[in-house]
Order: C-alpha cells, then structure tokens, then sequence
C-alpha cells in the first residue's frame, strides 16, 4: 500500500483547518499547502507556526492551484462555492479528495461526481468514527421498524453555525430513509412552526439546536407506541473529525476513481 505524504488543506485557517493540519502532522505526513480565502489575515503565516508547531516552510496562501498540483490528497471543509472549485483542481491535477462540507446543493454534489469519475472522492457529512457507525446502526434500525415507528432527529451546535439542520442530521436521515427505502427529501420535515397538524407517519422530522460552544450532538429517536429507541452520539471535540478526515485521505489514495463515504473507509457493510 502507498503512503499518503502530501496533503492541501482547504481553510486552513478555520477552526477545522487548523485541526486538520495538526491531524496531517500527528498522523507524519507533510503538508503539501495551506489554502485560505482572499484577504484573510493569516495568509503568509507558516502553516507550522498558525497551529503551535515549528515552522513547516509552507505559508498559507489564497490560491489552491499550485498546491493541489503537487498533492497525493486534498482535504476541503470549506464551502460549497470553494468546495466545488476544488473538486476541479482536484480531478485535473489527479489527487484523491476528502470533503466534508455541508450545504452542498444537489448540483454542486453533482459535481462531486464529475470529479470522482477521474479521482477517488470521499464526501461525507462527518467523519468521526463514531457517527459512522450511528448512521449504520440507524438504517440498521430503521430497516427492522416499520412505520408506525416515528423518526425524530435533534442536533444540537455552537452558535456560530449557520445551516440547519446539520449536514450530520441529514446524514442520519438519509441513512434512515435508505433503511426504510423510501425517497428522503419526500419524506423530510425540517421544521414545524405554528398549527402544524398532527405528525404524518413516515415523515422523518429534525429539530435543530443553537448555543454555546458545543461541537456536535446528534439524537435520533424512533417513537413507538408505549416504547422509544434512541441512538446518541456526543463529539467534545473536534480532532475526531480532523483524524477521520486524515484516515480517509490515506485510504482514499490507494482506491480507484469513484465516490466514497466514510462507510466505504471503515469497511462497514450494511446488509439488505
């Protein structure tokens, strides 16, 4: 199996940029660049130096290009617009590539797409180990309940969060829905405000929280008569998605071209 030795990350002066560069050096690959956006203030800080290392000789700058050109794996947890520029980078220069932004639209995953017909791809909307292996157990769970059996989704975040609901909870929902196989976006209610009616069974329903500084919680009950079932995961902090990013570039250079979610990198097989 090859190593992976070179890897751009993308926002690297955000919070998750910044852990992923210390996961890329934690793990003892190198640093290939250090993408930010146009006028940050970070740009022509040592990539080293922004996260209280010694310096790496690799300053953070504003265009991807150079870099990407020159990396075995990119890791983008950015936005959409960037993410899909990056997609294009990415496929051109024939380095595999880790995403982990939410708020994709349909069309910018289409994209995704286009890139991963020439690299290998590992979208998801979490990459801890531990929602993973939730968002298993929910279709799982999902499967063997029948509909009378109400799905409920409640994630909680930081304030500073500004989609909802998370693109974990839609994970968990998506996960749910292919369990019960039926269509998730005809089936979702994101919110409920006012006199709303009584719940439609199959609808899978979200509640999202805001506040403090809390990094990821995600619940997701399935309500059955006189009986309630309820998956939890907790994250207090955010090095277990930076190390699940960096597990899956590793992984993701020694596949062929095609899209991958984090099932794919642990190797866990759902049945059915």
């Amino acid at each position: 199996m090859s190593e992976t030795k070179r890897i751009t990350i993308l926002g690297a002066a955000g919070r998750m940029g910044r852990a992923n560069i210390e996961a890329v050096l934690d793990a003892g690959l190198s640093v290939a660049g250090a993408i930010d956006r146009p006028g940050s203030p970070s740009l022509g800080i040592d990539a080293g130096v922004l996260v209280g290392r010694p310096a790496l000789g690799v300053v953070l700058i504003d265009d991807p290009a150079p870099a990407i050109a020159h990396s075995d794996a990119v890791i983008d947890f950015t936005t959409p617009a960037n993410t899909v520029e990056t997609a294009r980078l990415a496929a051109q220069a024939g380095a595999a590539l880790v995403v982990g932004t939410t708020g994709l639209s349909k069309d910018d995953e289409a994209q995704l797409a286009l890139a991963a017909h020439h690299v290998p791809v590992v979208y998801a909307p979490n990459f801890s180990v531990g929602v993973t292996l939730l968002a298993a157990l929910t279709q799982q769970v999902a499967a063997i309940l029948d509909p009378s059996w109400d799905i409920e989704i409640v994630e909680m975040h930081h304030r500073h969060k500004v989609d909802a609901p998370s693109g974990t909870a839609l994970g968990l929902g998506r996960a749910a829905a292919a369990g019960r196989k039926v269509d998730h976006d005809a089936v979702k209610q994101a919110g409920r405000d006012g006199h709303t009616g009584a719940r439609e069974e199959g609808r899978i329903g979200y509640a999202s929280l805001r506040g403090g500084d809390v990094v990821g919680d995600h619940t997701v009950i399935f309500a059955g008569a006189a009986e309630r079932v309820e998956l939890t995961h907790k994250a207090t902090g955010r090095s277990i998605f930076s190390q699940g990013a960096v597990r899956a570039a590793r992984w993701a250079v020694d596949q062929k071209p095609g899209l991958y979610d984090m099932m794919d990198v642990l190797g866990i097989k759902i049945g059915g």
